[in-house]
């Protein structure tokens, strides 16, 4: 590059034509001449001064760039020249409104997007908070810009305003709406002195308060007087409800602690059934208890001296005080006992051959032991091919040796008949297939889609009620029969009542009138009847107690355990969808403290349902598998075992709490009371398996004492009933009764939207 001076020197010269040997023209007159010469030069130095200020700002330009480059670190370009690029600057409108520009040696920087926005900085777009689902359930959200709103709490709940910006307080704060109990603030449309439930959002009015009578729709009046359900007065004594029967008819029922017909009632220690004092009717169940501090249902008195089998110490009269006495109901003096075993020769069935058991399968007067015909079916039982059930047909279809009306696998051979679960299904032929969880094997199911544990099939069409159009195959549907379960195609009804000729007083034509039939709608089950039974031992390995001792007194609506043994179920052969189940429990020692109670939903030996109560706290002194603690009081369990009877089930029903695999406990007493010595108590079920419904109560006396309120589950749809006991002896269950009863309770759905 030539420098700016030298370059200024020679436009001078070469304007005053000095040549370049520094020679000037001689013998011209220079006067005009110079001064033109000397304008010329001016005007050129003139042009020559604004090249050089050019010049100038162009250098100071590339300076300042050099210097800067330098700065930033860039290294020479590879290719000849400088690749330069110019810092940003924080000029208006470089960051997004609101955001803070800084300027650094590397250029303009911008700040964070505003709360509420995402982005660079100089590019920032809002952020839809409600993504976060920062409102109540059921409210709307709002996204505002920037942030966003809830609307207000929705009807039945109360809480603030609720707003904010930016995801991080979206999630961090959710808009609160907390119920209104309508109940207490009076927020209700409820009739006075009726029962208010509040619920999640809202209330439900219930029935009318105790002391008043009548309904929603008609007002709750202060009851001047007793009245039935249908609104008319009662009939019954004060200490008896008013019940409305299926055909419209009222029956008076004593209520629980007091015994008699309902128009008298008396005063029932026992709670067995019959009134301590005799009272004025003609009743049976106005008789006088004769045991009145021990539960006998049955009011058995073999010696007729007044004092009930139960309570007396010599029941049979014959000198000989029952615990020494080897026919404790037979007169036996003498106590002659020629085989040996537990019973004297006057009430032995087998006096020649010890069978301490007395199974006498054809109630025939002869113990099987010494049966030659145990079934009683004509066939002896050394060709029998099944010996105690009756089959004189001896179809055995799958030729294995077992008749089919005893074959546990009547299509599949399976001569040792193992049956590890108890449901009656062999191993070999059983699936554990259930899809709708009633306790039947989907490939014997009459309805394997529709729970329907009692497979009731009116027409036996091979298609369970509960799944049939048409249940008593008449060619009328069941939504317009008037009789669903008597065939009349007809549809005669006389007295137009809705209810067929056919069926009228009797549902089921099962001939026992629906009034004190206990399944009306199923002509399969009539009474209350535990006479045949099935018997579960829960922990058959072992020697560490022997197996339970069932007794069943009462024409089968009374059980005694006399043994302190292992577990173990006693089970009704009757299978049931929906039931009431109620009986009287009495521990009827000073001498032990362990469970006793009942099972309902029983699907086999892995699979059912158990209330029992324990009296105190205790360890089970077996540690292995693990540990088991007792609690005292009443607990509801759902057992559904993954290995069955054995010692982990056994130690899984001991412990109070849940174990893996094994039993869930569904509810448990708060009040961890033990039963009493030589105390009455009576339990009232309720299970609705369809919803499952389960609800269970106590009583002592007159006294509600115990209320698991709706407990709901679904473990078991439907199954069979029982009683059970856990290391208890001389236990009785008493005046049991059992009802089939589809009916959903009112408190069913309140539970529900509760735990919705």
């Amino acid at each position: 590059m030539v420098p700016a001076a030298a370059c200024v020197l020679l436009l001078t010269l070469a304007a005053l034509g000095v040549s370049g040997q520094g020679q000037i023209p001689l013998g011209a007159d220079l006067g005009p001449q110079m001064l033109r010469e000397l304008q010329e030069t001016n005007a050129a130095l003139q042009d020559v001064r604004e090249l050089l200020r050019q010049q100038v700002k162009e250098i100071t330009f590339l300076k300042n760039t050099v210097m800067e480059c330098d700065a930033c670190g860039m290294q020479p370009a590879r290719t000849p020249g400088l690749s330069v690029r110019p810092l940003s600057q924080c000029a208006p409108g470089f960051c997004y409104p609101g955001v803070v520009c800084t300027q650094t040696a590397s250029g303009a920087r911008c700040g964070p997007c505003p709360a509420g926005f995402t982005g660079n900085g100089s590019h920032c777009v809002d952020v839809n908070e409600c993504n976060a689902h920062p409102c109540f359930p059921r409210v709307r959200c709002i996204n505002t810009k920037p942030g966003f709103r809830c609307e207000a709490c929705p009807p039945g709940y109360s809480g603030p305003a609720h707003e904010g910006v930016g995801l991080a307080f979206a999630k961090a704060n959710k808009q609160v709406c907390t119920d209104i109990n309508e109940c207490e603030t009076g927020q209700h449309n409820c009739v006075p002195n009726s029962v208010c439930v509040n619920t999640r959002g809202s209330f439900q009015c219930g029935p009318c308060q105790p002391g008043f009578v009548g309904d929603q729709a008609s007002g709750c009046q202060r009851r001047s007087q007793r009245f039935c359900p249908d609104g008319t007065p009662s009939p019954c004594h004060e200490k008896a409800d008013c019940i409305l029967e299926r055909d419209g008819s009222r029956s008076c029922v004593c209520a629980v602690g007091w015994a008699g017909n309902g128009l008298l009632c008396g005063r029932d220690t026992d709670l067995d059934g019959f009134p301590d004092e005799k009272l004025r009717c003609s009743e049976r169940q106005c008789r006088k208890d004769n045991c009145v501090t021990v539960p006998n249902s049955g009011q058995e008195d073999v010696d007729r001296d007044g004092i009930g089998d139960a309570c007396d110490p010599d029941a049979d009269g014959d000198g000989v005080l029952n615990e020494q006495d080897n026919c404790k109901l037979v007169r036996n003096p003498d106590q002659r006992n020629a085989d040996g075993d537990k019973w004297g020769d006057a009430c032995d069935n087998c006096r020649s051959q010890k069978n301490d058991d007395q199974k006498d399968t054809d109630q025939d007067g002869k113990g099987d032991a010494c049966d030659d015909d145990i079934d009683g079916d004509r066939i002896r039982n050394t060709v029998d091919n099944c010996p105690r059930v009756p089959n004189s047909d001896q179809k055995d279809s799958d030729g294995d040796g077992v008749g089919d009306a005893c074959d546990n696998c009547p299509q599949k051979s399976n001569a040792d008949q193992r049956d590890v679960d108890h449901d009656f299904v062999g191993d070999a032929c059983d699936s554990d297939q259930d899809q709708d969880g009633d306790g039947h094997q989907d490939s014997r199911d009459n309805c394997p889609t529709v729970p329907n544990s009692a497979q009731q099939d009116s027409d036996h069409d091979g298609q369970g009620d509960a799944c049939d159009d048409d249940d008593d195959n008449d060619g009328v549907p069941d939504s317009w029969d008037n009789c669903r379960l008597v065939p009349n195609p007809n549809q005669e009804d006389v007295d137009r009542d809705g209810v067929g000729d056919a069926c009228q007083g009797d549902f089921d034509a099962d001939k026992v009138v629906d009034k004190i039939d206990v399944c009306p709608e199923n002509a399969e089950v009539t009474l209350t009847d535990f006479r045949a039974f099935q018997t579960v031992v829960l922990d058959p390995e072992g020697d560490a107690q022997i197996d339970p001792n069932w007794v069943v007194l009462n024409q089968g609506m009374e059980i005694v355990q006399t043994m302190n043994s292992d577990p173990g179920l006693a089970v009704g052969y009757t299978a049931f969808n929906g039931v009431d189940f109620e009986g009287t429990f009495h521990v009827n020692t000073v001498t032990d403290d362990d469970y006793a109670g009942f099972i309902f939903g029983y699907q086999d030996s892995s699979s059912f349902y158990v209330v029992m109560w324990k009296q105190m706290e205790q360890t089970y002194w077996q540690a292995n598998p693990f540990r088991a603690v007792a609690e005292p009081g009443i607990q509801l369990k759902a057992v559904k075992s993954s290995t069955g009877p054995g010692e982990q089930l056994r130690n899984a029903l001991w412990h109070t709490g849940d174990t893996a695999s094994q039993v869930r406990l569904l509810w448990k007493d708060p009040r961890n009371v033990g039963w009493k010595d030589k105390t009455s108590y009576r339990w009232f079920l309720q299970h609705r398996p369809q919803v499952g419904y389960i609800r269970v109560r106590f009583y002592e006396g007159p006294e509600l004492v115990a209320d698991s309120n709706v407990v709901l589950d679904t473990t078991m749809r439907g199954g069979r009933l029982g009683v059970f006991c856990f290391s208890q002896e001389n236990i009785i269950w008493a005046n049991l009764r059992y009802r089939c009863n589809d009916t959903i309770p009112e408190d069913y759905e309140t539970q529900r939207l509760l735990q919705a």
